[in-house]
């Protein structure tokens, strides 16, 4: 059996305040990133982020598409599609958030 490989269509923001998984932007998630987008550095973090958000290892990542875009694309070895959004849902911050009334 083939080990499971997912694509995942990313929208960054390079140059943010603070990093972290955004929500939903289309079809794609929003990330941002503390690194400015200079000699790859906003790629590097983008992956570094995913690989500690998902719990895969870095080398597990690979940019395929968008190396100087804000759109881009990641491929994503060991892991399925719905793990991905599971997690990317549960770092997220636009996830649903219990009504706290005083």
């Amino acid at each position: 059996m083939a080990e499971a490989s997912t694509r995942l269509r990313l929208r960054i923001q390079p140059g943010a305040s603070r990093a972290g998984i955004v929500g939903r932007h289309g079809d794609a998630w929003k990330v941002r990133v503390t690194a400015a987008p200079e000699a790859g550095r906003a790629n590097e973090a983008v992956l570094r982020l995913l690989s500690e958000t998902l719990s895969i290892p870095r080398d597990s990542l690979t940019l395929v598409s968008g190396h100087a875009a804000r759109d881009k694309t990641v491929r994503l070895d060991g892991v399925g599609p719905a793990q991905v959004e599971r997690r990317l849902n549960a770092a997220s911050d636009q996830r649903p958030r219990k009504d706290v009334r005083s």
